[in-house]
């Protein structure tokens, strides 16, 4: 196994264990959110339990993409098994679009009748700031366990969380108001909860839909990936670097130039110098190699 599928591997290990905390979390958050917002007839907590609920689904169907992609290459997938990720990405994108749609022509519809808006129970107000204690603790584990981990994908999914902090504080203004006998703010933060899970559901779908038509990485992670092979001795330059995404890492193929007079060992080595250098060095799974002689 290369050091950068190791690296890949050891990083997802930790990602899931970090993963399963925030699901038993969220699992305990939807129960609570959901049942008192029934009870104190606050639609804004329920947006925001659904909000929740979103949040954990998202990081089981994580969980159960994660051992497929790390399955090694076999005959019907010859690059593995990483893009079952992005799969599971559009998916959920897909279906978070759809749960926030529904959510904002609800409250929307309820607006339309504010007269008959009522009062929530106070217990609400309680109930979104313990929500909102939770979440920024949650973020604040997720976040010492990625820098820990140097995780991107980590430090991301930590962040998240801390946008799910920010739905709890719109809802708690939300339910303030309406206790102040502004009814309709409450179904106003339904509303932008149901905005931010669109958001979400959008980055989803437009993230997988980009690395499932094999989107380039990014122009930084190029030019690192090119110094890094310009750096190893016996190349003189370097064409054609093309890189597309897969899952959480890169797959890439470029073009080495060497010394016309050297063996055909003599090239090889250094290829192999380059792709090994460059593997160690960043998120590349694999690079192919060709040598030109000049």
């Amino acid at each position: 196994m290369s050091e950068s599928l190791s690296n890949y591997v050891r990083k997802r290990k930790v990602a899931n264990k970090s993963t399963w905390t925030s699901v038993i979390v969220n699992f305990f958050l939807v129960i609570f959110q959901i049942v008192v917002g029934l009870f104190s007839k606050s639609s804004g907590l329920i947006a925001d339990g659904l909000h929740t609920l979103a949040d954990m689904f998202s990081d089981l169907l994580v969980l159960i993409t994660s051992k497929k992609s790390l399955n090694p290459p076999d005959d019907d997938h010859n690059y593995g098994h990483y893009r079952y990720e992005n799969a599971v990405g559009l998916f959920l994108g897909l279906l978070l679009l759809f749960v926030g749609s529904a959510m904002i022509w609800s409250a929307g519809k309820k607006l339309d009748s504010a007269d008959e808006i009522a009062t929530v129970h106070i217990i609400a107000l309680y109930a979104s700031i313990i929500c909102l204690a939770v979440k920024e603790l949650l973020f604040r584990y997720l976040l010492n366990i990625a820098k820990r981990a140097k995780s991107s994908l980590l430090m991301a999914n930590a962040w998240h969380a801390r946008s799910d902090a920010a739905s709890s504080l719109i809802v708690a203004i939300g339910i303030i108001f309406n206790l102040l006998g502004y009814h309709s703010f409450d179904l106003i933060a339904a509303i932008i909860v149901g905005v931010m899970i669109l958001k979400m559901g959008w980055s989803f779908s437009y993230e997988a839909i980009h690395a499932l038509t094999d989107k380039a990485a990014d122009t930084d992670e190029v030019e690192r990936i090119k110094k890094i092979i310009l750096e190893t001795p016996g190349v003189i330059n370097v064409h054609d670097l093309r890189t597309r995404k897969v899952g959480d890492s890169i797959i890439a193929d470029v073009h080495i130039e060497v010394k016309g007079d050297l063996t055909v060992a003599e090239g090889h080595a250094i290829a192999v110098e380059a792709r090994n250098r460059v593997m160690r060095s960043s998120r590349v799974l694999n690079l192919m190699t060709h040598i030109d002689p000049v």
